[in-house]
Order: C-alpha cells, then sequence, then structure tokens
C-alpha cells in the first residue's frame, strides 16, 4: 500500500528541488548584469555590453522558469499538506503575499524594460531598470527565506484555543535563523553565477573563440569567486554554530556522530554506513584528530552525536551526513579554485592554463549542485518535523490518497523534464552560436521620449546587432 505522506513529500521535495535551481541563477545572474552594465556605462567598453546582452538571455530563461514552476509550491501547501496549511497559514501566507506584492511587481514592473528596453530608453534608465530587477530577485529570495527559516526556527508565534496566532511580527519575519540563512543563500547564488560565467569563458578559450569576451569572463567571474567563497566559509561557520544551538539534531546527523559525546581527539568522517536502528556506524571512516580541531576548534574537544536526540525525533542520518559532505566537498573544490586562479594570475597564466581551464569548465554547474546539497541539508536535517517543535511532517500531509500523489508526481516528472530539456537545449545552443557582434555603441542611445518619436518608431533603418 502506498503511504501517502511518503508520496506528497517526495512529490514536494521533487518540485522544490527543480525549482530552486532557476531562482538561484536568477539571483546571482540578475545581481552581475547589474554590476556589468554599471562598467560598460562608466567604461563605455564594447565587451561589457556583449557581456550583458549574452547572459541577459540566459538569465530571461531561467527566470522564466523560476516564475513557473514557483507558482506550482503554493498550490501545493493547499493541496498537499493541507494541516500545514492550516496552522502555517497566518504566519506563512502574510509573508508570501508581500513577496508577491513587493519583489514580484518590481521584477514585472522593470524586467520588460530590461529585456527589451536597450534601443528604445535612454543607457541610464536600462540600468535603473536593471537594478530594480536585481533588487527584486533579492527582496524575492529575502520573503521566502524568511519564511522557510521560520519554519526551520519558528519565534512570535504562540498557540491560544488549539490556533497559531502570531504575536510578534518582527520576530516571525526576523526569526532566529534568517539573518545567518540569508547572506548564506544570497552567497550561494553568487556563486553559482560567477562559475557559469568563468566555465563558458574558460570554454571559448579552450576552442579559441571570441577571446577578448573569453578572457573578460575567465578574470571577473574568478575574482568574484574568489572573494565570495571566502565570504561564503565565513558565513557557514557562523550558520553551523546557529543551526547546532537551534536545531542540534540537524547538525549531529550532518557530522555522522552517534554517541552523546565522540571520543577524543575526534575524527572527521568522510564515509559512513549509519545503522539508524541501533544508533550506530556500521562502516566510518575519517580524518584522525581533525573532528576535533574543525568542529570543537580544539585538539582533543569532543563532538555530540545524534543519540542526544530521541529516536523518534532523529532525522535521517544518511541523508543529512552525505548531503552536508557533497556542499562542503563542492566549497572545497571552489576555495581550491579561488587560489589556483590568483596564482595563475599573479604568473599572467590565467587565461593559457588549459589544465586550470579544462577546470573551469568542468566546475561551471558547481554551484548548483552545491545550493542543492545545501537545500537538502536544511529541508532533511528538520525532519520529522515541518514546522520545528510544533508540527511533524507526517501530520501535516493532507487526507488524499496515495494514488492520486503518485499520479501528479509522475506528471510533474514528465513536464518538469521537458522545462529542464527545453533550458538545457537553448541555454547550450546560445553558448555554442558565442555573443553577438555588437557595435562600440549600444542601441539604448538618447531618452524616452526620443524613442518614442515618430521618425524613431518608423524609421526603415535596420538595427545592428
Amino acid at each position: 500500500m502506498m503511504d501517502p505522506s511518503v508520496i506528497a513529500r517526495t512529490q514536494f521535495a521533487f518540485t522544490v528541488s527543480f525549482h530552486i535551481i532557476f531562482p538561484t541563477i536568477s539571483i546571482g545572474l540578475a545581481s552581475f548584469l547589474a554590476i556589468i552594465e554599471g562598467l560598460w556605462l562608466k567604461t563605455k567598453d564594447e565587451i561589457y555590453l556583449q557581456i550583458y546582452k549574452f547572459w541577459l538571455n540566459i538569465f530571461a530563461m531561467s527566470f522564466g522558469v523560476g516564475v513557473v514552476t514557483g507558482i506550482v509550491l503554493s498550490f501545493e501547501f493547499g493541496l498537499g499538506f493541507a494541516r500545514f496549511a492550516e496552522i502555517a497559514g497566518p504566519a506563512i501566507g502574510p509573508m508570501i503575499a508581500m513577496e508577491v506584492l513587493t519583489a514580484f511587481f518590481l521584477e514585472a514592473g522593470f524586467l520588460g524594460i530590461m529585456l527589451f528596453g536597450m534601443n528604445r530608453v535612454g543607457p541610464r534608465l536600462h540600468f535603473f531598470a536593471t537594478c530594480m530587477v536585481a533588487v527584486g530577485t533579492l527582496l524575492s529570495a529575502s520573503w521566502i527565506l524568511s519564511a522557510n527559516s521560520w519554519m526551520q526556527t519558528p519565534d512570535g508565534v504562540s498557540f491560544q484555543n488549539g490556533r497559531l496566532v502570531v504575536v510578534d511580527w518582527i520576530r516571525v519575519i526576523v526569526n532566529p535563523s534568517w539573518l545567518f540563512r540569508l547572506p548564506h543563500m544570497f552567497m550561494a547564488a553568487f556563486l553559482t553565477a560567477s562559475f557559469l560565467v568563468s566555465g563558458v569563458g574558460a570554454w571559448y578559450l579552450l576552442r579559441g573563440k571570441y577571446l577578448a569576451f573569453a578572457r573578460k569572463s575567465v578574470a571577473l567571474g574568478t575574482a568574484f569567486a574568489t572573494v565570495l567563497i571566502g565570504v561564503q566559509v565565513f558565513l557557514g561557520d557562523i550558520l553551523y554554530g546557529t543551526m547546532l544551538h537551534y536545531q542540534p539534531s540537524k547538525m549531529q546527523a550532518a557530522e555522522g556522530f552517534w554517541p552523546k559525546k565522540s571520543q577524543s581527539p575526534a575524527p572527521y568522517y568522510w564515509i559512513i554506513v549509519p545503522d539508524q536502528k541501533n544508533e550506530r556506524n556500521r562502516v566510518a571512516i575519517g580524518i584522525p584528530w581533525l573532528g576535533s580541531i574543525w568542529l570543537t576548534h580544539s585538539l582533543r574537544g569532543r563532538v555530540a552525536g545524534l543519540s542526544n536526540t530521541p529516536p523518534d525525533r532523529q532525522p535521517i542520518m544518511g541523508m543529512v551526513f552525505y548531503s552536508f559532505r557533497t556542499m562542503y566537498g563542492i566549497a572545497i573544490l571552489m576555495f581550491a579554485v579561488g587560489i589556483a586562479s590568483i596564482w595563475h594570475r599573479l604568473k599572467g597564466t590565467l587565461f593559457v592554463s588549459r589544465g586550470f581551464l579544462w577546470l573551469l569548465v568542468w566546475m561551471t554547474p558547481c554551484g548548483i549542485f552545491a545550493t542543492l546539497a545545501g537545500w537538502y541539508v536544511a529541508e532533511t536535517g528538520r525532519q520529522p518535523w515541518v514546522i520545528w517543535g510544533m508540527l511533524r511532517t507526517a501530520d501535516a500531509v493532507s487526507p488524499v490518497p496515495g494514488h492520486a500523489f503518485l499520479s501528479t508526481l509522475i506528471a510533474f516528472v514528465c513536464v518538469y523534464s521537458m522545462f529542464l530539456a527545453a533550458f538545457l537545449y537553448f541555454a547550450l545552443r546560445i553558448i555554442r552560436r558565442g555573443p553577438m557582434e555588437i557595435s562600440v555603441y549600444a542601441e539604448a542611445s538618447g531618452s524616452l521620449k526620443n524613442a518614442l518619436r515618430p521618425y524613431v518608431l518608423d524609421s526603415s533603418e535596420p538595427v545592428r546587432r
């Protein structure tokens, strides 16, 4: 017999995993495009305009897919998790509404100018539109992360007569983990964009095409990535300590220890085969001493294990552990690439070292994989709670037959697979085609008033592209 709660959770996990890919790309690329257009306005260097127009196409596709797939999630709250919607509605509902009223309206209001206004409005107005879209993506992420962080560390509410009531909106929005999770998510999006840009630039250099465009892309992408990964490691350490305080079972599972106190000095495990029922590891392979040094900042510190949490409140260790190791492993690779880029930059071989360029190509999607892994740590580590300490996931599922969830899950897999195939096809087509030949001067010359004059609108002169 199909368990409705398992299939409902699988369906939501699939849809939210697919969705988060595209906002991550959009947030990172929107800010990148704002910086690039600002550099073009300052320097009038044609390369910046080429980079802007090239990545604007991919941004537009990712933004569109993100909007479409995000709408589905709101319906899933009510249709698949009715009890959650009933209880969390007073807190979650207004935050989602504010995301629509502020961020979405801001993005929608200026997106048209950003995408189609280059030859219709002045450069400064177009730059303002790009900045507003970038701000809109950041606002959108802020509201969504606030809602999700409230589910992780709920605050500002109380139960009165069996119903959840908001008693302090500031504490709901600025909940204990939001201020730490939000910048961590921003850095993840910016790193995703940085490695996308540098990876595509490296591919062009290896092929010997669009060399000026490629050099500037690699130089900018690796510079941003080097700074951002340093900031991300710092933010991640702070977030780790915060979640260890509020959700100790999540971080205990992420480290792979079962005993209430580990041996001293503690190793740092990289491979485990956990036995959840008997609360032990059948296999555990790690680096001696590193656990104490990294996790307790001492040579002989002990690490708390998952046995400190009652069995009915424990997340599945294997899922949390390997999600965390995937995220952490990719972060180490990113950091190594940043150090290598500094080395090659100082040696003057940043654009000619084929080994390093191939490494950048292979690292192109690493930000997406790291973001997904981090999201799995956050969500699987919260189990068995959907609202930490208030509502269990199993109690939040709607009374819907398992086969109904299964049919919609199959439909989502089919439709979303087509979305992904279409996105990859057109994105790779844009990359293969390369940056378009653009004149030194942008078509966006003059003001909006000039652009709307009849002799401009009726002009038969072709626009150079």
